[in-house]
């Protein structure tokens, strides 16, 4: 994924969780919060705890997250910053039921930021 792309700094973060949205499922946690550029990319953090499992477990999730945010790019509105939180369990239930389950998983998550 391209930097422009990412939320990387502590503080776009903190704006996100202080003063943005969130929706969850049983697996996912979407935070969002318009930036400052409207027409602007939307940017996306994530956020896997120590909970999930050990750091090879969660690389691999936040690597495969970040694959399935990729590919949905174009139907995410712009003008917003995202974090995306994984609860524990996603990482078992995703390596069980395969990358088609964990995409169906984020684009329920976004729908219902959309709603």
């Amino acid at each position: 994924m391209q930097r422009r792309y990412r939320l990387s700094r502590s503080r776009d973060f903190d704006a996100v969780y202080r003063h943005g949205r969130s929706v969850s499922t049983r697996y996912l946690v979407l935070y969002w919060f318009p930036h400052e550029d409207d027409a602007g990319d939307p940017r996306l953090g994530l956020a896997v705890p120590k909970s999930a499992g050990s750091a090879v477990t969660r690389n691999r999730i936040k690597r495969r997250l970040r694959e399935i945010w990729r590919s949905l790019l174009e139907e995410v509105p712009a003008g917003r910053d995202y974090v995306l939180i994984a609860r524990p369990g996603l990482p078992e239930a995703a390596e069980a039921r395969g990358a088609d389950w964990l995409r169906e998983r984020v684009v329920e998550v976004l729908g219902k930021a959309r709603a």
